[in-house]
């Protein structure tokens, strides 16, 4: 009997995925095990193992489409079954969900506002979409919130200047129509993405703590150990920093912390999360109980996941239950930034690029190497103190790094 195959749900996260690639075609016999399509979740691709036998009748959802969990993705039945009163069922379902989508949208669009807040928002020039929602209980848009609006971007416009503004634009918008735009859809890591650091953002007060490192010491240590390792065991200065930051976390427990709704929680084991750019985004591979493994191991170990991420191999469990983050962007020549917090870490480092520069040791000007990190922390878990502490602690390991060897 013809059975619906469904958009699984392949990580704790996923609300829909896209089909990156059919390993099957209609009419191919497909057994239990098979890997029946790849499919681009939240977080990673990932293959869909089929758990049924039998021949592919129907495809629902062609290569490149995106549908949600628990949506049709194929029929699997015996071969030259009729399942036309599946798919009719298919098509019914699918129009209905179309009409209760369309019936939301447009009640989504809907907006309520007073008639008074209506014709200020028009004198002064504020469109109403943009206010969406007013702070009343009801969410109707009052006289109250187009003033808050009007204070919190400082428009103060009168007649004449509104004129002309509004010709302005009037200008703006027939140029621009002549020009072509490219607009592609959110990828379903982008829009992960989106909403996992907008959601940080907004929740987790940030504040930024910025130390220079002279990193003369950490270069001597890298070349050394590389003039005895093979080129496929090559120690880069991420792995050498990342090891300083185990040691480091250990020595300060409260930044290996989370924040939670009735309590802070420490972490008793140190898992790294390593910032990764990849084609649709960024992933960030986790490097677990950093603190008890060799410098070598950490580097091979982020060798294996970076290379894994990039080609969308790497498992939605390896990218998890991370305590702190590490982003570097010192191989792009950026010398600073601020990184916004991998939550629910309540921190991460950003490390900026190794330059030359005169520095001053023992009362006298010399060329060194000089490196500046910065530390994002959540304000609800760290202290200005705290945070100091454990960077002066990661800039001693740093200056000497042969302590983190033994």
């Amino acid at each position: 009997m013809a059975e619906i195959i469904s958009m699984p749900q392949l990580s704790d996260t996923m609300k829909e995925g896209t089909i990156i690639k059919w390993n099957k075609k209609v009419g191919d016999k497909v057994s239990e095990g098979d890997i029946l399509a790849e499919i681009e979740t939240d977080k990673a691709t990932q293959d869909f193992e089929i758990d049924v036998s039998g021949i592919l009748l129907f495809i629902g959802v062609k290569k490149g489409g995106t549908t949600r969990v628990n949506e049709p993705l194929a029929i699997i039945g015996e071969e030259g079954e009729d399942i036309s009163f599946l798919l009719s069922k298919l098509k019914k379902n699918k129009t209905e969900k179309k009409i209760i989508e369309k019936n939301n949208k447009k009640e989504e669009k809907r907006i309520f506002i007073s008639p008074l807040a209506k014709k200020m928002a028009k004198k002064i020039g504020i469109p109403i979409k943009k206010i969406k929602k007013g702070i009343c209980e009801k969410g109707r848009i009052t006289k109250k919130d187009i003033e808050i609006y009007q204070k919190t971007f400082d428009i103060n416009v009168n007649n004449e200047d509104l004129s002309f503004l509004n010709k302005n634009n009037n200008n703006n918008n027939n140029n621009s129509s002549n020009q072509e735009s490219t607009h592609y859809p959110h990828s379903s890591m982008r829009k992960r993405i989106a909403t996992h650091l907008t959601n940080s953002k907004f929740t987790a007060p940030h504040y930024y703590l910025m130390i220079e490192i002279n990193v003369g010491k950490m270069i001597q240590l890298r070349k050394n150990l590389n003039e005895k390792l093979t080129l496929e065991e090559k120690i880069s200065f991420n792995d050498i920093i990342i090891k300083a930051v185990s040691h480091s976390l250990r020595n300060h427990p409260n930044i290996n912390a989370s924040w939670k709704e009735k309590e802070i929680l420490c972490y008793s084991h140190i898992n790294i999360g390593v910032a990764v750019s990849v084609k649709d985004g960024l992933i960030v591979p986790v490097i677990r109980n950093t603190d008890q493994k060799s410098l070598l191991q950490i580097s091979k170990e982020i060798k294996d996941k970076v290379l894994r991420s990039k080609s969308k191999k790497i498992q939605p469990e390896e990218i998890e239950n991370s305590t702190f983050t590490v982003s570097n962007l010192g191989m792009y020549g950026i010398e600073f930034f601020t990184s916004i917090i991998n939550i629910p870490n309540s921190s991460i480092l950003s490390v900026g690029a190794i330059i030359e520069k005169p520095i001053v040791k023992d009362s006298k000007i010399e060329i060194g190497h000089v490196m500046k990190v910065t530390l994002s922390c959540d304000h609800r878990i760290i202290d200005g103190t705290t945070g100091s502490s454990f960077l002066n602690s990661l800039k001693k390991l740093l200056e000497d790094p042969i302590t983190i060897l033994v």
